[in-house]
């Protein structure tokens, strides 16, 4: 057959696959037009999910007759006046969006420029113009797609349910909102309104609470760090605050929101030591850099990007997350209070038949009274009676002890929790998690002090490597030999092992050697060493620590309280779990009715 042009509208929708993927994806194209024009406000409504309708409205710079006329050609923009596509400021900037939605759907445009005497209004229709028209639209403009992919109907086929259509919608705009503060963001569906974002200023926490939830930035810590003019700033959870999947991580890069494997790979990585593996904390990031060391153009859909030094943006938001978790690792995620307290609220609180209870007998003894909880530990009598008045107890002086962060000891639950009394409220200490926390954290630093102690192999192990294996494992025999691994090329295509971290035991040589090299080949350091020791390390710190069961004294509930305070990454043990939970008073009131 001979070769021939293809149509233009056709070119259109097929090159419209590209960049106007589901409803979600005219949404996200449409409201970076109105940000780029200047808007101050934005209204997004949709209806079917967007299948049938999608409107965005903004009170931006607008656009002339001849400039509205060139919007919907393919390849025109105002964006990239100079063509240097190493300076691009703005979030739009390839000339696809107006065409793309056009050539799949029903387009009607509105638009007003400021200070001209009237707006003009184009329709184009599956990709054919109808022509362009004075408008009496006052300011800005709004754009309408009806039946989106009518004019593609296989492309139907392939949209998910209106819910999910919808959800899909609602994380676009507000992944966009979270970056503009200054600007008030709407959204309605089918009528009805979802959310309405007031412009808040430079305020980003403010906005991030309104896109995520207040709930977020009460357990979050401020991110604020800077290497080579690559700076970043934002919020990220506690690890005690966290999700099933990553849908809740926002990461943007000069205002883009971008889904990158760098960031998630870092993201990862920072929070290593802290969450179990199928956990993911919420984390809302920016980085601000020149232009000229990230390309946008990467994809027609604008959110991958790719750095000039990977490795530096790489570390610095490594860096700054781990940084920040020491220095936050003393706090607990507020919400495990909440649950606690809203489980004991649905138990019921006791009802009493007069308002009034008479205090008990002076000489009442909880831990001999038929009415006593079960499981109270009974502590040594010259260390800790539990059963005893509190008068009798010994234990250092109130104000220097229940002022510290998790407070003074005052019991031990079945052997297995410490309750603690702190200024405003109580804690309660899962024993086992917090001091395997502690273990932990002692045995890293013992092998960041002395080294990662080796042992010689009776007989070393020849591990042969396709090409790409031994090329991404050979330059990482020094850093390898600082972890313990001590191998050598051992003819074309082969290393031999002849040391290993004594930490390992026993373990299959071979199969560790092939991993790290896959993991080099996929992410460019040694850190699979690292992090399969660092699990020996916790599976040691499991195995000799304090075991739910064990009976302690006052004196040693007190000190793993103080050691947990000053002990990086306390709040949590090594598999993400929170170690305690604290209850203030406040909340317990309420419980009791008294507030």
């Amino acid at each position: 057959m001979p070769v021939r042009r293809l149509d233009p509208i056709l070119v259109d929708r097929i090159a419209a696959g590209e960049v106007v993927e589901r409803p979600a994806s005219a949404v996200k194209e449409l409201v970076e037009n109105a940000l780029d024009a200047g808007a101050a406000r934005i209204d997004v409504a949709i209806e079917e999910g967007g299948r049938k309708l999608i409107r965005v409205i903004d009170d931006g710079s607008g656009m002339d007759e001849q400039d509205l006329a060139l919007a919907v050609e393919r390849h025109a923009t105002s964006k990239i006046p100079d063509g240097d596509l190493t300076q691009i400021a703005t979030l739009g900037f390839r000339g696809e969006a107006l065409p793309s939605i056009a050539a799949v759907a029903d387009l009607t445009i509105d638009t007003r420029a400021r200070g001209a005497d009237h707006g003009f209004s184009i329709r184009v229709e599956a990709g054919e113009k109808r022509g362009l028209a004075a408008s009496n639209w006052p300011r800005g403009t709004r754009i309408e797609a009806r039946a989106l992919f009518a004019a593609t109907p296989a492309r139907l086929k392939f949209l998910k349910t209106e819910r999910t259509e919808t959800a899909a919608v609602v994380d676009v705009v507000k992944r966009l909102a979270m970056a503009h503060p200054d600007v008030r963001f709407s959204l309605a569906a089918d009528g009805g309104a979802l959310f309405d974002y007031p412009a808040c200023g430079e305020d980003i926490g403010r906005r991030i609470a309104q896109a995520i939830g207040e709930e977020f930035r009460a357990n979050a810590f401020h991110i604020d760090a800077e290497r080579q003019s690559v700076r970043l700033t934002g919020l990220a959870s506690l690890p005690t605050y966290n999700r099933g999947n990553a849908q809740l991580q926002y990461v943007y890069v000069n205002g883009r929101p971008v889904r990158d494997k760098l960031f998630a790979g870092a993201v990862r990585a920072a929070y290593l030591d802290f969450l179990a593996h199928d956990r993911h904390p919420v984390v809302a990031l920016f980085i601000d850099c020149d232009p000229r060391i990230v390309d946008v153009n990467v994809h027609p859909a604008k959110a991958e990007v790719r750095f000039a030094d990977p490795g530096l943006v790489r570390g610095l938001v490594v860096g700054a997350l781990k940084q920040a978790l020491a220095q936050q690792s003393h706090r607990s995620a507020n919400t495990n209070a909440r649950t606690a307290i809203d489980m004991l609220a649905k138990g019921g609180a006791p009802r009493y038949d007069s308002p009034y209870r008479a205090p008990p007998p002076a000489n009442w003894d909880v831990a001999r009274s038929p009415y006593a909880p079960s499981g109270f530990a009974e502590a040594p009598q010259a260390a800790f009676d539990i059963g005893a008045p509190a008068a009798r107890v010994h234990e250092p002086p109130v104000e220097t002890i229940e002022d510290a962060p998790l407070g003074a000891a005052r019991a031990q639950l079945h052997e297995t929790y410490i309750i603690a009394q702190t200024r405003d409220g109580l804690v309660i200490v899962d024993q086992h998690a917090a001091h395997e926390r502690l273990v932990y954290e002692k045995l890293k630093k013992q092998r960041e002090e002395a080294g990662v102690a080796r042992q010689m192999l009776l007989i070393p192990v020849v591990v042969d490597l396709d090409e790409t294996r031994m090329n991404a494992l050979a330059p990482a025999f020094e850093e390898l030999a600082s972890l313990g691994l001590v191998m050598e090329p051992f003819g074309p295509g082969a290393v031999i092992v002849r040391e290993a971290p004594a930490a390992l035991g026993d373990v299959n040589h071979k199969r560790l050697v092939e991993d790290i090299a896959d993991l080099l080949a996929e992410e460019g350091d040694a850190r699979g060493l690292s992090r399969k020791l660092d699990h020996v390390l916790a599976t040691c710190a499991c195995h000799h620590s304090v075991r739910a069961g064990r009976r302690l004294t006052a004196e040693e509930m007190n000190a793993l309280l103080r050691e947990m305070e000053t002990t990086p990454g306390a709040a949590q043990c090594n598999h993400g779990r929170p170690t305690y939970v604290e209850l203030k008073l406040s909340d317990i009131e309420k419980l009791f009715g008294r507030k």
